[in-house]
Formats: C-alpha cells, structure tokens, sequence
C-alpha cells in the first residue's frame, strides 16, 4: 500500500472544496517529487483541476519552492499559484498549468514563437530581485566542482566502467577548471538551472510559458538558464536556428543591463556553459539509472555527449580533452543501448 499517497489524500480532502478528490498520478521527476492531479473547487473559484506536488519532507524540503513561487509569481513570472500547503509533511495544492509540456508542442514551424515567448519569460526571470528572507544561494565554485564530477564518478566509472588513469583525471581537472574559470566570470543573475522543454509548459492563448521545477535555483551565470533551452539535453536544433536564437537573446538581455558583451564574447561564455552543463547532465542521467532505475534518461546521454563533442571541437584550449572524449569516451557511449536496463 502507498502509505504516503494516502497522507496526501487524506490531506486534500481537508481542503475545502476537495472532498471527494481522488488524486490521479501526473508525472514523477528526476527528483523524489511526485505530482498527481486532483478536481476541486476552492473557495471563489470555479470548480477545476488542480496539482498536488509530493515531496517527501526526508527527501525534500518544499520551503524553497515555496518561497521562491510567491516571489517570482509576485514578481510577473508564470509559475503555479500556491493554493493550500503543508511544509511539514511535504504538501502542496498549486495552479494545474496543463500538460502540453513546450517538447510536445515544438516544430520546426513554430519554435522561433515558442522559444522567443520562453527567452522573453527568462529574460524576466533574470531581473528579479531576492525574495526577502530568501536569497538565493551562489552557483559558487564548489557546486560547479560537484556537478561535474558527476561527469566521471557516474557516467565514466559507474555506467561505463572505465577505468582512469592519472593522465586522464589530470585532463578533467584542466578542463573543469577552465570551465568554471568562465562561469565564475560571467555575470551574475537568478538562474533556474533546468529552464529546458520538459519545465516549461505551453498555456492557451500566451506566447509565455509556464515555468516549474524552479525549487533549485541559484543565482550564476547569465548564460546557464539559455544554454538549458537553447542546448536542451531532451531536443536538439540546427546551430544555425541556435546561433540566431542566441544573438537575439545577447542583445535583448544587454539592453537590459545584464551584461555588457559582445557576440564572440557571449558566445564564448554560452559555449563553456554549455559544457559544464553537459557534463553535469551526463552524470545525472547516468546516475538516474544506476542509483534511482530511472532508465528512460539514459537515451538522453548520446545527445549531450554530442554537444560537447561539437563545442569542444571549436575550442583550441580543450583540444586535448575533445581529441579524449572522441576516441575514448563516445565510443563507450555508443556501445551502451539507450534501454537495455530498462526492464531488468
């Protein structure tokens, strides 16, 4: 019996308007977190569809999401109104925003809208203020350092079960130490750190998407949210797309007092983003398999070692680690089916 599916009925049906609500299973995450979606009809509203969020308080803690939703909602953001919550247990009643999740609904005949409604969103993202009581913790050195050792502890060692030598760990802490040499650089604003197609759901009648999955955010580098959409780990685009994407987002976040650079400079800073991103996600997903048995990630992997292959490639400073990654990396990625655990 589901012991904690039943807390949390119980708990929605104290609500009033909720009860005879019969939470029925969305989705999980890559987190502990589950969300079911339940009908009600709060005080002053029409009777709707609603989401309850699950975060198991040992597992969990909801307060930052919490926090974080009544500030950037109060702010303009399109996050989920928070209805009803119980932060001890874990608990939250929020704003059902849908399904259409944005990598459902992108083509290539309307992704130049979509993604310009969803850079608009981040641009705004990126200007607000600390919640009063709740700053947002730095995306300091140390927390670069752990995202990408996931990198060689979960995909290299644990999924792939190589064996490194001196020379190679030498190698990863040359290029980890480059890469966040350049995102300590870069300026600083509120970061989501998953602002990507399956965080952001398409609402009717807005070009703006709805954003969740913000509980982890940080404040860092100005290019890491767009390195997130623009280089999503779950679909890929032609780089001409991108690179136009790209530029658009460069200007329209200097007139806005972000920063101050020019394209080869922003460039530059999305590309070595970019890769420490892909290094952390490699790592998650492998570790999502391993740790978790959450098997459906591992298909994401060949993409995002792809995208370092190819930026690596244009970066004269990391020859040494691309010419590695080439001949000794993504061949063992390609021998690792996408599925092969997933039933086991």
């Amino acid at each position: 019996m589901d012991t904690r599916l039943q807390e949390l009925t119980d708990w929605v049906r104290q609500i009033p308007g909720f009860s005879g609500a019969e939470p029925a299973t969305v989705s999980g995450d890559a987190s502990f977190r589950r969300y079911f979606r339940v009908t009600g009809q709060p005080e002053g509203r029409a009777e709707g569809s609603f989401i309850v969020m699950d975060a198991p308080p040992e597992r969990e803690d909801c307060a930052p999401f919490a926090a974080i939703a009544r500030h950037w909602r109060s702010a303009g953001i399109r996050v989920p109104e928070i209805l009803a919550e119980d932060g001890r247990e874990g608990f939250l009643l929020l704003e059902d925003f849908g399904d259409r999740l944005l990598l459902g609904e992108l083509d290539a005949h309307n992704a130049d809208r979509l993604y310009q409604g969803a850079m608009e969103e981040l641009l705004a993202i990126q200007q607000v203020t600390d919640a009063p009581g709740h700053p947002l913790p730095p995306y300091d050195e140390a927390l670069l350092d752990r995202e990408m050792a996931l990198f060689p502890d979960w995909l290299l060692e644990g999924r792939l079960g190589l064996t490194l030598s001196n020379g190679e760990k030498a190698l990863l802490d040359t290029t980890f130490a480059c890469l966040r040499e350049s995102a300590l650089a870069q300026p600083q604003v509120p970061v989501h750190r998953d602002y990507h197609s399956r965080n952001l759901l398409v609402l009717p009648g807005d070009n703006r998407p709805g954003v969740i999955d913000f509980q982890d955010a940080v404040t860092g580098p100005v290019t890491y949210d767009l390195v997130s959409l623009l280089r999503d780990c779950y679909i890929r685009w032609p780089s001409e797309r991108v690179e136009t994407w790209l530029e658009h987002y460069r200007v329209a976040s200097r007139e806005a007092g972000l920063h101050r650079a020019d394209s080869a400079t922003f460039r530059q800073w999305f590309d070595l983003m970019g890769m420490q991103r892909h290094l952390k996600a490699a790592g998650i997903f492998a570790r999502l398999s391993l740790r978790d048995g959450k098997h459906d990630y591992l298909r994401d992997i060949p993409r995002t070692i792809g995208y370092l292959l190819d930026t690596s490639s244009r970066q004269a400073s990391l020859r040494h680690f691309h010419d590695w990654l080439a001949t000794t990396v993504a061949p063992a990625v390609a021998e690792q089916p996408g599925r092969e655990d997933a039933d086991q």
